[in-house]
């Protein structure tokens, strides 16, 4: 479960996060929208603990990050939209990497890599350089390393951005499946996306949550029935 209780955050004049309240459980895909500059980068900073608010808090899984930033990120992960990778490694290096700073054990490691290398298609690529790899096994391959200790809560920043539909479509699956169990939170400006694996739908606009409803619930919120349409009215400055 993750918890965000009133959370403000400030840079200067600017209050990019302005009194935000939302809890999200197990069992479907959030979506995290907003045009530019509405806050959603840094919301996502702040529930991962890379920014601390100036009020508020942040529960995850009951731990308070604030007070414990360790022990809430114990069951955490959070890919960046430009998830970096070590180019001199390969796929499996990688993933033990990632595995060794969670402290897995080498018995839940060898189960997980099995598993998530299945779920991902890594299978042919796990000991190539991650160098040598494409967009979308590398946007795979830092989903698996993010996953190896199979986090309660994961946050994804522009999860499928510039992959073609067919590694999209594997990535949006994927997600709806890892949702079933877990708690997912995924940044998006891709209406495509909401519709097709999100199952609520967080709004953001200058710094403030200004909608919470489903995807149907947006929809519903114009004439015309049209996610897009429905995010231009409610997000347009005029």
């Amino acid at each position: 479960m993750l918890i965000v209780k009133n959370i403000y955050k400030s840079f200067g004049a600017i209050k990019a996060v302005d009194g935000i309240n939302f809890c999200l459980q197990k069992g479907e895909v959030t979506a995290l929208l907003g045009p530019n500059g509405a806050g959603k980068t840094t919301l996502l900073r702040l529930i991962s603990g890379y920014y601390y608010p100036d009020e508020g808090d942040i529960i995850i899984n009951g731990t308070n990050i604030q007070k414990n930033r360790v022990g809430a990120l114990q069951s955490f992960a959070y890919i960046p939209e430009n998830g970096a990778l070590y180019p001199e490694m390969t796929v499996a290096e990688y993933i033990l990497y990632m595995a060794k700073l969670h402290k897995l054990s080498r018995q839940n490691y060898v189960d997980n890599l099995a598993s998530l290398s299945q779920e991902l298609g890594l299978t042919e690529v796990i000991n190539q350089k991650c160098e040598t790899l494409s967009k979308g096994f590398k946007r795979r391959v830092a989903l698996a390393g993010a996953l190896i200790h199979r986090p309660d809560t994961l946050l994804l920043d522009e999860p499928t951005e510039g992959l073609d539909p067919n590694q999209k479509f594997m990535i949006r699956d994927f997600l709806r499946l890892y949702a079933r169990h877990h708690t997912v939170l995924m940044s998006t400006h891709i209406m495509e996306e909401v519709e097709a694996c999100a199952g609520r739908v967080l709004l953001m606009n200058h710094g403030k949550l200004i909608c919470d409803t489903t995807p149907e619930g947006l929809k519903s919120l114009t004439p015309s029935n049209d996610i897009e349409t429905a995010f231009r009215s409610i997000t347009f400055d005029k």
